[in-house]
């Protein structure tokens, strides 16, 4: 199978647009934790279990391809209980930009929490977020 390798510049590049998109709402983005299966990019929510803020700007500029978000801030009282499966980014106007899932286990997912295990009430936090544009 061939593969296609791309520039550091240009994984760079394509890193950085993620980063615009997110903070194109002119403020701090949120980060929605959800459980059950993740819908088609954009599709009907599951349950909401936390809303987390993004710094603003949410990340510094990407390198090596990898795009690492600055201080996401916890949500101190978690919507409802249940497992968090994955998550979708929203711009402070609400608007989408993306989902992904979420894992406990490092490099395993982009967004990492300290427990997928979220009981109402209880803080959420996020251990790491990073997106990394990386060639095969």
């Amino acid at each position: 199978m061939a593969a296609t390798t791309f520039s550091t510049t240009l994984r760079n590049g394509r890193a950085d647009a993620i980063k615009t998109a997110i903070d194109a709402g002119g403020a701090a983005a949120k980060l929605r934790i959800y459980d059950g299966t993740r819908p088609a990019g954009g599709g009907a929510a599951t349950t909401l279990l936390a809303e987390l803020t993004f710094s603003y700007p949410s990340a510094a500029a990407a390198s090596g391809g990898v795009l690492t978000f600055s201080a996401i801030t916890s949500d101190s009282s978690a919507d409802a209980t249940g497992t968090a499966t994955w998550a979708r980014i929203v711009t402070s106007a609400g608007t989408y930009v993306m989902d992904c899932d979420v894992t406990v286990t490092a490099g395993a997912g982009p967004v990492e929490l300290s427990s997928t295990s979220i009981t109402a009430g209880n803080t959420v936090a996020v251990s790491s977020f990073t997106i990394t544009d990386g060639n095969p």
